[in-house]
């Protein structure tokens, strides 16, 4: 994904990213102006929006079994962290007072499903919303502010049977009100930071169960939260200066984009005799998803970055992400949930060591910040990401925010790479890059079960990828080898079949977990790119694991092929825009598919039983720019034998993005 530069702005070096993403003031004292006579004076009158990400915590009332929502770094909590957005406009008078208005949305993160005891219900707090008067002193770059209003959220209640399963979750708006004080602080250009603390209590209601046999729940939400947010001032520069004009200095040392984009799908009924519990359902179905999310970055010192990536999901995938093996939205695993929630995705430090000799220009981009380096380099990575950030990357099908939305054609489908349930894991890359080749290693947290959020640290995953560049007739390409292995707490299907086959009474997905201990998954994928001609360029896959254990991670796959065309559109005057047609096809092992045909249920798949034929996929896109930063994609899928099963299907899946990028 090309994300267009915004922002740079220079600090001392070795400030940390919270500092500068949040907040840290800016003394005018402390720039070197043009000219010694210039005085810097800096406005802030004008509207302005932005984002904001922070900690909260409170209560939501006696007896409401409030669930655990994760705090990142921090410990859970009844909001955990949260994130969110703001807009507003200020004015500011002659005697320094600011007068402003302002209103923000503000979510809070998934459950702590690990802290989560059991009960016949919990309530959980979904988002609150402030409508919000402000008061402040500008003492120039910087300026404090008391802040009160109007407040609303909505909160739910999570009604379990005995075994815990969600039966319902009956919601409810509440009003109240808010007060808090911050401090704002100007940065570069049009960006301004803040820090700022609310106070918000909303007014108790009473929640009725009295259809699930139980008295109504009263929930009254007293909640602290402590925000940090970043805003960019609407229209022309608030700096200027007498007698000439001037503003703070730009600098390479950071980077700030953001991405949006709304997926939704769609498709009519087909042919289905029979389903079961992971099915796709036969009935036509239509879902949408919708993610935001902020990439920030600062450069410490020469070669050490360090990148923080908040990101809000929202939405679900077709069927809650279950029915096929080649899921039809990349986004899907992300979202599951009727409000946006946020979530800390990646965090990461990056040290390059250059070698010296011939440099390479690196333009400023979503976790990239502007500058030079060395192309004989050594870089380490540590923290929170992708394993997808920097391995079995593809020029032309990678992003499903941008070009293929099928996950078995934007990655290789049979490397269960190690993940949590959006997508990310713990580790550490270590990458040595020359000019015609590179070689990169990883080592990551798996999680610990099929399916989990949940990350440890007692088993891993690792992968090692060699990337060769080369050029056929003047035209570019890259070829990527990687082979990869697991060791997660899995069951072996053959097992979990002999123990079904001799007692028969036995379901064989309470066998399957019953037998799950410490078992490895190894595998290997091809990964190739060539460009044809200019604006038009070639891609295909070739991945393949082991089969014998369960998916930890992934999806449902196997072996899988896939391959196909990208064009730009510069040929009928559209040069920003795309075409992308391709296929792919996935297979199980003999073990997994005889799994499934005796009623097991994998990560996305299982019809309870398998008249197995490979999963075959089609995909076209054509993705039109409106301008530089949105794109609208329209976007059709062909799939038949849906999960395998050639008694149900072909599905044909309907699909349109719009995608914002900042």
């Amino acid at each position: 994904m090309t994300c267009v530069r915004l922002f740079r702005v220079q600090l001392a070096a070795g400030a940390a990213l919270g500092a500068a993403a949040f907040g840290a003031p800016v003394n005018a004292a402390d720039i070197a102006l043009k000219s010694p006579a210039a005085r810097q004076v800096y406005s802030w009158t004008g509207f302005y929006a932005g984002a904001h990400v922070g900690y909260g915590d409170g209560s939501l009332g006696p007896g409401t079994n409030p669930l655990p929502e994760q705090g990142a770094l921090f410990p859970p909590t009844i909001t955990g962290g949260i994130g969110g957005f703001q807009a507003g406009y200020n004015r500011e008078f002659a005697n320094r007072f600011v007068v402003g208005v302002e209103a923000d949305a503000t979510f809070t993160s998934p459950t702590d499903v690990v802290r989560r005891q059991p009960a016949p219900f919990h309530a959980t707090i979904d988002y609150v919303g402030t409508l919000r008067g402000r008061i402040g002193y500008a003492f120039g770059s910087w300026m404090p502010y008391l802040t009160g209003g109007f407040a609303w959220g909505h909160s739910h209640v999570k009604i379990n049977d005995a075994d815990g399963a969600t039966l319902s979750e009956p919601g409810q708006y509440q009003t109240g009100w808010t007060v808090g004080a911050g401090a704002a602080f100007a940065l570069s250009g049009n960006w301004t930071a803040k820090v700022e603390y609310e106070y918000v209590d909303l007014t108790r209601k009473t929640l009725g169960l009295a259809d699930f046999g139980m008295p109504g729940v009263a929930i009254e939400p007293r909640l602290h939260l402590l925000k940090f947010g970043l805003n960019y001032q609407l229209g022309d520069s608030p700096w200027s200066a007498a007698p000439s004009r001037t503003m703070l200095p730009e600098s390479s040392d950071w980077s700030v984009h953001g991405q949006t984009t709304l997926i939704a799908q769609g498709y009519p009924s087909f042919r289905a005799p029979y389903s079961g519990t992971n099915s796709l359902p036969g009935p036509g179905q239509a879902q949408q998803t919708w993610t935001t999310t902020a990439f920030l970055g600062v450069r410490l010192w020469e070669g050490g970055e360090l990148y923080f990536n908040p990101e809000t999901a929202q939405g679900f995938g077709l069927n809650g992400t279950l029915g096929l093996a080649g899921f039809s939205n990349g986004e899907a695993q992300k979202a599951g949930a009727p409000f946006p929630r946020i979530r800390p995705q990646r965090y990461y430090f990056k040290q390059t060591f250059g070698f010296g000799g011939e440099q390479e220009e690196v333009a400023d981009g979503p976790n990239q910040i502007a500058g030079k380096r060395d192309i004989d380099r050594l870089t380490l990575i540590v923290g929170r990401f992708a394993v997808g950030d920097f391995f079995d990357a593809n020029s032309y099908a990678k992003d499903p925010r941008a070009d293929f939305m099928n996950w078995a054609m934007w990655a290789s489908a049979a490397y269960d790479f190690p993940a949590d349930l959006p997508g990310y894991t713990r580790g550490a890359v270590v990458e040595l890059n020359r000019k015609d080749w590179a070689v990169r290693a990883g080592f990551f947290q798996v999680p610990n079960a099929p399916n989990s959020d949940v990350l440890v640290y007692n088993t891993g995953g690792a992968v090692v990828e060699f990337e060769g560049r080369y050029a056929v007739f003047d035209q570019p390409g890259k070829i990527r080898v990687g082979i990869f292995g697991n060791r997660g707490n899995t069951g072996n299907y053959r097992q979990a079949l002999a123990i079904e086959d001799a007692n028969p009474g036995l379901d064989i997905n309470d066998v399957m977990a019953g037998i799950r201990k410490e078992n490895s998954k190894y595998g290997f994928y091809l990964n190739g790119e060539q460009q044809i001609a200019t604006d038009v360029g070639l891609f295909g896959r070739l991945s393949w694991n082991d089969g014998q254990n369960e998916i930890l991670s992934f999806t449902d796959v196997d072996r899988s092929v896939s391959g196909g065309l990208s064009i730009k559109g510069s040929r009928w005057g559209r040069p920003n825009d795309t075409i992308g047609i391709g296929g792919a096809v996935n297979g199980l092992s003999a073990a997994h598919r005889d799994f499934l045909a005796a009623g097991g249920l994998g990560l996305l798949i299982g019809d309870g039983a398998l008249n197995y034929s490979p999963e075959r996929i089609f995909e076209t896109y054509y993705a039109y720019q409106v301008n530089k930063n949105l794109t609208l994609t329209a976007d059709y899928q062909f799939i038949t034998n849906p999960a395998y099963n050639a008694d149900r299907g072909p599905v044909h899946i309907f699909s349109g993005r719009v995608h914002g990028e900042f």
